[in-house]
């Protein structure tokens, strides 16, 4: 962090600012930092009410904080995502959480591309995010236009996340998910600034996804296919022999892992399963 992010950042965190409540729609919100003109005390408050949207600031000036309060109060969302726009424009991006900002991105990170945070919101607070953008003034003020989208997902428990799926959750799973897949991991590749690992998937057979997460492999037969798929670093995911079934959820056109067992534990599984009349969904056998 930046020296001269430093007072900026204890002015966020402080009790002696002036709230100025902004207008927005359920889910999304776009305005501009005209709002604020150019008091450094002035942070921008917006509420959104959704699951999902995109927040869109124009002539971005001093902080705005954007509460994510979904309506559906009586459901737990224990993880946000955002995908912050592709260029911050002298931004930067925090998460607020136990009353703490934390720094997710910034101005001197360069573009961000298409690059996703996630985090955990389990505690009794609901999630926040601010930017905060350099200050400017008056007759200074350039059009620049930063924001993010965001994703509140009702995951299980981060420990319960990295435990294998059991029967139940196996084979609703195959009928429920974004990507259902068959193959081999080829390789593992852990980021420790995002948090997360990164599962690289020689794909013999896609049953269904709901993007283009697999993509034929150039340098492989035709009918394998190739992708990614993410998982939390603390799963300490490790390459491992024989095929497994690949299930997930999509976000921001990135796959995210659910269950993978082995792909023979899961036919036996599921064989049983269907003599008992016990699955959720019929499913396509080889």
């Amino acid at each position: 962090m930046s020296p001269e992010m430093l007072p900026s950042v204890i002015v966020l965190a402080g009790l002696q600012v002036l709230a100025l409540r902004c207008a927005a729609d359920l889910c999304n919100w776009t305005g501009s930092g005209f709002a604020a003109g150019a008091d450094p005390r002035v942070i921008l408050q917006v509420r959104l009410r959704c699951t999902e949207g995109s927040v869109t600031w124009v002539y971005p000036g001093q902080a705005l904080r954007v509460a994510l309060e979904p309506n559906l109060s009586s459901i737990r969302y224990n993880t946000v995502c955002i995908q912050p726009s592709p260029s911050l424009s002298g931004a930067s991006v925090f998460i607020e959480r136990a009353g703490e900002l934390e720094l997710l991105a910034t101005e001197e990170g360069g573009r961000t591309g298409r690059q996703v945070f996630c985090f955990q919101a389990d505690g009794p607070h609901r999630p926040a995010i601010y930017l905060q953008a350099g200050l400017q003034s008056p007759r200074t003020w350039s059009r620049r236009t930063v924001g993010f989208r965001y994703e509140l997902l009702r995951n299980r428990s981060a420990n319960a996340s990295c435990r294998p799926c059991n029967d139940t959750e196996l084979l609703m799973a195959v009928c429920s998910s974004d990507f259902v897949v068959r193959g081999y991991i080829k390789n593992v590749l852990h980021d420790s600034r995002r948090q997360t690992s990164l599962v690289e998937v020689l794909a013999t057979k896609v049953y269904w996804q709901r993007g283009r997460v697999f993509v034929p492999h150039p340098h492989v037969s035709s009918q394998s296919q190739h992708g990614h798929i993410r998982t939390l670093l603390q799963c300490h995911v490790m390459p491992g022999d024989g095929q497994f079934l690949f299930t997930g959820s999509e976000h921001f056109g990135e796959a995210w892992l659910g269950c993978a067992p082995r792909y023979k534990d899961f036919l036996s599984l599921y064989q049983k399963a269907k003599i008992g009349r016990r699955n959720s969904c019929d499913f396509p056998l080889d």
